[in-house]
Parts: C-alpha cells; sequence; structure tokens
C-alpha cells in the first residue's frame, strides 16, 4: 500500500509559471527557487496600523500567557498530538515521544526552561521539509498543489503549548465577525449566518452584493512585521512577541519532492501549514480587515445586512470570515464596491495579503440591472447562487428550519444572532 501511494504521488513533471519542467532534477530545483521566491518578503512601503482599533488583552490575561512552562502542561499538549502523522526531519512522529516520554522528559522541560529563559531555542529544531500535495487530480501547475511543513517533533510540541496558551485569550481580541479557531464558536454559525442575510433580504426584496473573496496564497504572503504589529496592538507582552518573532523567524526550509530533500533556505515572511500556531497567528492578522470592515460600516461607507433579531433589535452583519475565507455584505452601490476596493488595496499595503480577484466573486441577490459594472469597479467575477461556503451548500432558503437539540423542526437553539435560523 505504500508503495502504491509513493507511486500516485510521484511527481515527474511540472509547471512553473508557464514553463513545464520534466527532468527530474530541474522539477526539484524548480520547486525550490518558486517557495525561496515566494516565501521573501516585498520590499516597500507598509500601511500603518495607528487609528485602528482592535480588542486589546488586559495586564493580567498577558502575564498569563507568559508564566513559566510547567512538565503538566507540556505532557498534555504532548498527548493531545496526532502521533501517526507525517515523519519530520528529524525521523520520529510524535507517537515517538508519546511513548518515550518518561525517558525523555528531563531533558525536553529542561529545553522548554531554557525557551522561555533565553527566548530562543537551538535553530536546528525549527528546520522543515516542505512538500507540495495536490489540491485536486491531475494537477500540473504548481498553484494547483497545496505547501504543507513537516516539523520536528520538538519544535512541533513547543508550538502546540503556545498555541494552547493563545487559544485560551483569542475570544479576548478576536471579534465575533470571525468564527475560525475561537472556542465556543463553530464552522457552522458562520454557515447559517450566511444563509440567514441572504433569505432575509430576499423576503424583503431588498437588493444586495455579496463579495466572495479569494485570498492569495494566505499563509504563505502575510507579512511578520504587520503580525508583531498586531500583537503588540491587541497588548501581548514582550517576551511573548519574541517568542513568536523566534518561532517563525528561524525556519529553514527543504523542499522533499518524490521524497528527495532539495535546497535549505530561510523565508522572511509566512506562517508555515503544519505549525501548530500558525492558524491563531493568522487571524489574529485578520483581525484587522475585520476592523477596516466595521470602522467602513461606522462611517456608513459599507452598509452591510441590517437584520431583526428577538425583540426587534437590530443585529449588523457586515462580513463574515473563516480564516481565509472572506465574505462581505453590501448594499448594490457602486460607491461601496468603491470603498470596499479601497480598504483591500489599504490591507494588502499592511499585510503582504492579497485579494486575488480574478479568482473572487461578486453575486447579486436580487436583480441588479448594473452587476456588470459593479463586477468591473472591484475586479471581479460574477457569480450565482448556489455556491459552496465553508463546504456547505449556499443559497436561497428554500423552507424554515430551526436547529434545535433534539433536530425537529419546532425546536431553537441560541445561535450567534441569537434568533431563528434559516437555512
Amino acid at each position: 500500500m505504500a508503495s502504491a501511494h509513493w507511486r500516485n504521488n510521484f511527481l515527474d513533471r511540472i509547471k512553473i509559471n508557464g514553463v513545464e519542467l520534466v527532468e527530474e532534477q530541474e522539477v526539484r530545483e524548480g520547486i525550490v527557487k518558486a517557495f525561496q521566491h515566494q516565501l521573501r518578503e516585498d520590499p516597500g512601503w507598509r500601511a500603518d496600523l495607528e487609528g485602528l482599533q482592535l480588542k486589546s488583552l488586559d495586564l493580567s490575561e498577558a502575564e498569563a500567557l507568559e508564566v513559566p512552562f510547567t512538565e503538566e502542561e507540556i505532557f498534555s499538549a504532548l498527548m493531545d498530538m496526532n502521533g501517526d502523522k507525517a515523519l519530520g526531519p528529524d525521523g520520529f512522529t510524535m507517537a515517538f515521544w508519546q511513548v518515550c516520554w518518561d525517558f525523555i522528559k528531563e531533558e525536553v522541560v529542561e529545553l522548554f526552561k531554557e525557551f522561555y529563559d533565553q527566548k530562543s531555542f537551538a535553530k536546528s529544531l525549527n528546520s522543515t521539509f516542505l512538500v507540495i500535495i495536490p489540491k485536486k487530480g491531475g494537477a500540473e501547475d504548481l498553484g494547483e498543489f497545496q505547501p504543507i511543513s513537516l516539523l520536528r517533533g520538538l519544535y512541533k510540541l513547543m508550538a502546540k503549548v503556545l498555541a494552547n496558551r493563545l487559544k485560551m485569550v483569542l475570544d479576548k481580541v478576536v471579534s465575533a465577525d470571525q468564527n475560525a479557531f475561537v472556542r465556543g464558536r463553530q464552522i457552522l454559525d458562520a454557515s447559517l449566518i450566511a444563509n440567514e442575510v441572504v433569505d432575509y433580504w430576499q423576503k424583503r426584496k431588498e437588493k444586495g452584493l455579496v463579495c466572495k473573496l479569494d485570498i492569495e496564497k494566505a499563509y504563505d504572503s502575510i507579512n511578520w512585521s504587520f503580525l508583531m504589529k498586531v500583537l503588540k496592538k491587541m497588548g501581548f507582552g514582550s517576551r511573548w512577541m519574541e517568542w513568536m518573532w523566534w518561532c517563525f523567524s528561524t525556519a529553514k526550509f527543504s523542499v522533499l519532492t518524490n521524497e528527495v530533500p532539495e535546497g535549505f533556505f530561510s523565508s522572511s515572511k509566512g506562517l508555515r501549514q503544519g505549525d501548530p500556531i500558525s492558524p491563531y497567528l493568522f487571524i489574529l492578522g485578520m483581525e484587522v480587515l475585520s476592523a477596516l470592515i466595521r470602522r467602513a460600516v461606522q462611517g456608513n461607507f459599507i452598509s452591510g445586512c441590517r437584520l431583526r433579531g428577538r425583540g426587534d433589535a437590530e443585529i449588523m452583519v457586515s462580513h463574515l470570515l473563516f480564516a481565509d475565507d472572506t465574505i462581505i455584505f453590501c448594499e448594490a452601490s457602486k460607491d461601496q464596491l468603491t470603498h470596499l476596493g479601497w480598504i483591500l488595496v489599504w490591507f494588502e499595503a499592511a499585510s503582504e495579503l492579497r485579494i486575488n480577484l480574478a479568482k473572487s466573486e461578486l453575486i447579486p441577490v436580487g436583480e441588479i440591472d448594473n452587476i456588470e459594472e459593479m463586477a468591473v469597479e472591484l475586479g471581479c467575477r460574477i457569480g450565482s447562487f448556489p455556491v459552496k461556503y465553508l463546504g456547505l451548500p449556499w443559497g436561497p432558503a428554500q423552507g424554515l428550519v430551526h436547529v434545535g437539540r433534539g433536530g425537529g423542526k419546532n425546536e431553537e437553539k441560541t445561535c450567534p444572532l441569537e434568533k431563528t435560523i434559516l437555512v
């Protein structure tokens, strides 16, 4: 089975920037050069975050992240990890560290103590195998592959411990517009709210626009200095920020193609997919986009959708973010799309996260005569319902369904909108 799996994933050719490479060595070298370029920071001006309102930790919450590591905390994180995932450069699965804990725990705890005191660890612990996985069958172009990082076991354990700490405070700094990786928030919440907005507009025969945005190479592109500014603005302490900087700035990459490593290079931007801390740092960066949209709504530059909750309370839904899946709701207005375009340009200038408008969609709700002009204004294509959102079908509701614990149609569940959900 293993040999059959290897044959199925054997890469004998690949297309990079329109050029097809067929020799095994040039395939390996071509992929290395592509990722060296992709993970290099773009020089130039960066938009400033001053004046932008972000939620922040209080002093006690920030200090709680920086307490010394304990053996119990480390062991708990280790046993919570999947032991059978692919090997990293050290040749060990996490199952090895789990089984051998009693023999190695003193050295591991000492490593964490050193990291705490010196705010650093040996750079060799952060070497990484970069593998590319096809996003679909028959993938030929490098853009049709997903890069995944295989990490050394000890670094992965350190990142897991840090991620566990960060998870405890995410809800303090991440707004309700983001649902990914935050305790108490689920992928279904975002899907239900998105359905509710479209159904609300349709029932009242209102016109609206849904902007479904594609962020290009999201994890690979995010700027480190931008992330540090976000952490500082959110009230994270200096020790925590130094830990984060060391974790992502000391990584070294070798690209693993057909089980053969090639190259050994550093990066100057991006987060590794496969690093336990990466998803949480990424959504902290995305909180800047959320804050920009909220500010535009407060200034009446983007309208969103005003739903009616219980007791006739108004609930504003202007956007939904789930990691790099981004949905924005606005009026069928060229002015609003112009302002949204400015927001996206500013966000890219701050973070290096680029919205790929060629893959983004503008979906009309109701009959909008000049939808083509509006798509040109934003620079994206026109879409239509139904579409897939977070793996689920999304479009005008076919019926009223109360989502309840018993699954019956007459049972209600409290959701982020605090009202009956239309599915």
